[in-house]
């Protein structure tokens, strides 16, 4: 009889472990599946920006987009995933922000060397860290796409790269430790709650980007004397909406590794939750996404009946639902996701009349509606719990203050650093490309290769 208790035990034993061991599988593909899922993100940047240039830059926004891409992915590896685990509790209490513990803790999980070297490379000693990691990575990836395009066609390649840098490795990552992880600060004393990053991602890229524009100005001939403003088109829409197109795809792997499996940190047993703690599933995010880019171009096409600001309103209808699809039901998604698209357009032109000069409305679609998105949720779902909702009494709700407070400090953390660094970046010259450049072309002066074949418009001999 004992030995027949010894041997189930056993078998029982070999089942759990088989049973972990398959769990801790699945959670690493799905993250692994998040990463080239938002790869496709890129690949509309590339597409989107391309097309949105003149024939003469084709290439040289193409060569930005890739940069961006390269260089962030190198230094959040360095040192953005650092902050992230070192920064969460601001600069408050005796586990502030420069808590011995915590640097610690940063050092130890974060850096690629000394201790946390065996948990970033070939050995098997963690099986999730690298696949998360990949996923913030391409988080801060998008963050420099994001800004790129409002920059097309007159900024330095090696001045935007710096930006890029420091939009992707350092500011977005802050606002993450503190307003995206769950011992953050914003979380733990105001009850922020930002699910899909509609504030820490889009928000701080659209206004980092709007920081640049004040100092890096608009294009040659886009705005008169009399301030009015010329219309300066891209050379080819249809790749353009392709592109938009393609960042909606990527999108589902963005919010897809936006959820915590069953068996990580802060997960319910037997179903997925939000970095927060609170409950999430795949299925939230199949009626979710679907339907907030279907409110989002319908809002625009009431509005535009432009294919460009259609698409434009599938992501911005997104973004707007972003900070809460873990919260909202459908009838809510539609119903803000066709107000973001009905705003987009009037925002944008808002922003070009006051003299900025945003080619392709990245500071409304991302950094407006981000911040539309994070206070709706203060609207819609004011007293819900902002962490597990099994939490100890006291846990903080969500209210509109504190969503408020959320945008106020994702807008700084986006425009402060953006101006500073590009105020720095234009003393030294290397923000802005010369208006003669500008007028010949960029890819003419900059690029050792075409666009297109030869036959078609000569670059040079474009109008402006």
């Amino acid at each position: 009889m004992e030995e027949q208790i010894a041997l189930l035990t056993a078998n029982l034993e070999a089942v759990k472990q088989s049973a972990q061991i398959t769990n801790t599988m699945f959670a690493e593909t799905y993250y692994f599946l998040s990463i080239p899922l938002m790869m496709i993100i890129h690949a509309g940047f590339l597409a989107y920006e391309m097309g949105a240039t003149r024939l003469k830059n084709t290439l040289s926004s193409g060569i930005k987009n890739l940069l961006a891409f390269a260089f962030t992915i190198i230094t959040f590896y360095f040192f953005g995933w650092w902050f992230y685990w070192a920064l969460p509790t601001g600069f408050t209490g005796s586990e502030g922000y420069m808590a011995i513990s915590g640097i610690e803790y940063a050092n130890a999980i974060a850096l690629p060397w000394g201790e946390s070297a065996q948990y970033m490379g070939p050995n098997i000693a963690d099986n999730a860290s690298g696949v998360f990691w990949g996923a913030f990575a391409l988080f801060a990836a998008t963050t420099a796409s994001i800004m790129s395009g409002a920059l097309i066609e007159r900024v330095q390649t090696v001045g935007f790269v710096v930006l890029a840098i420091v939009l992707g490795s350092f500011a977005w990552v802050v606002a993450a430790a503190w307003g995206w992880h769950a011992d953050g600060w914003l979380v733990t004393e105001w009850g922020v709650h930002d699910f899909g990053a509609a504030g820490l991602v889009h928000a701080v890229a659209g206004f980092f980007a709007l920081g640049v524009l004040f100092n890096l100005g608009p294009r040659v001939g886009k705005f008169n004397a009399d301030g009015s403003a010329n219309h300066i088109a891209g050379h080819n829409m249809p790749l353009t909406v392709v592109g938009l197109m393609l960042i909606i795809v990527g999108f589902f792997g963005f919010l897809m590794a936006c959820i915590i499996l069953p068996g990580e940190s802060w997960s319910w047993a037997g179903t997925g939750t939000t970095i927060y703690g609170t409950r999430m599933t795949l299925s939230a995010l199949a009626f979710g996404i679907v339907l907030a880019v279907s409110g989002g171009i319908i809002g625009a096409w009431v509005f535009t009946r432009d294919p460009f600001w259609m698409m434009s309103g599938a992501l911005a209808g997104i973004i707007s639902v972003a900070s809460g699809l873990d919260i909202y039901f459908p009838s809510q998604i539609i119903i803000i996701s066709m107000i973001a698209g009905i705003i987009l357009k009037p925002c944008a032109d808002f922003v070009e009349r006051c003299g900025i000069d945003d080619a392709v409305g990245a500071v409304t679609v991302h950094g407006t509606i981000g911040i539309f998105g994070v206070l709706m949720l203060g609207v819609m779902a004011a007293g819900y719990p902002a962490l597990d909702a099994y939490a100890p009494e006291g846990t903080p709700v969500i209210t509109f203050t504190g969503q408020l407070v959320g945008s106020v400090v994702f807008i700084l953390l986006g425009i402060v650093p953006g101006y500073i660094v590009s105020a720095i970046l234009k003393a030294m010259g290397m923000l802005r490309v010369p208006d003669a450049v500008q007028l010949k072309g960029l890819d003419v002066v900059k690029v050792p290769a075409q666009a297109y074949p030869e036959g078609m418009t000569s670059p040079a001999s474009e109008d402006v």
